[in-house]
């Protein structure tokens, strides 16, 4: 029983150590040996547990959008107050600036969407998750009394998606011209006028 629990943590280790090493030097030039030296193993040793480079990376990705969503929750989950709480899910889904780890690493995967369905599975799921977050968190809302929706709450929702991700990308790819302060002013600003909410 001990083996298969050691080729668990094996793979958690190179797949924890390849999201590392793709967010510090991207996918293009991410090799093999990268990935061994990150995770304190040899080539060899990751080429048994993921023979195909694209296994593991779809492996990175699947992770890192499960720690995204997670992470998203956490932080909205607890707070009851609707306001407080879209103010916590907006602030949630900026990167902290250019270096932040978790968003390089997302917009660095979703890049691969383009020619591979799992990789565009899992960033439209992605989206998805996000825009079903904001919906109940924005009808939830609109019930309490607390927003007047100009739009339906999923296109309100979908719109606040796309604007952290439009801002997100700026931010992750040193847009001098951009803060994360500045993103999250804007996103809110979209909010206020979206939900009628001045509180916001």
């Amino acid at each position: 029983m001990g083996r298969p629990k050691n080729q668990a943590a094996r793979r958690e280790a190179l797949i924890d150590a390849a999201g590392r090493a793709i967010a510090e030097r991207g996918l293009e030039g991410l090799r093999i040996k990268d990935i061994a030296a990150e995770a304190g193993m040899s080539a060899g040793s990751v080429l048994y547990y993921y023979p195909e480079m694209d296994e593991l990376v779809l492996e990175v990705h699947r992770g890192a959008v499960e720690r995204y969503v997670a992470a998203r929750h956490a932080c909205t989950d607890p707070v009851t107050d609707s306001v407080e709480r879209l103010r916590a899910l907006i602030g949630s889904g900026q990167p902290d600036g250019a270096g932040d780890p978790q968003h390089s690493l997302l917009y660095e995967l979703h890049r691969r969407a383009e020619r591979s369905t799992g990789h565009a599975a899992l960033m439209a799921s992605l989206f998805a998750r996000e825009v079903a977050l904001y919906t109940t968190v924005l009808e939830v809302g609109a019930v309490a009394g607390a927003f007047t929706l100009a739009e339906p709450a999923a296109d309100v929702a979908r719109n606040l998606v796309a604007l952290e991700d439009g801002y997100g990308l700026h931010i992750v790819s040193r847009n001098s011209r951009l803060t994360p302060d500045e993103a999250r002013r804007l996103i809110l600003g979209y909010a206020r006028a979206a939900t009628g909410c001045a509180q916001l």
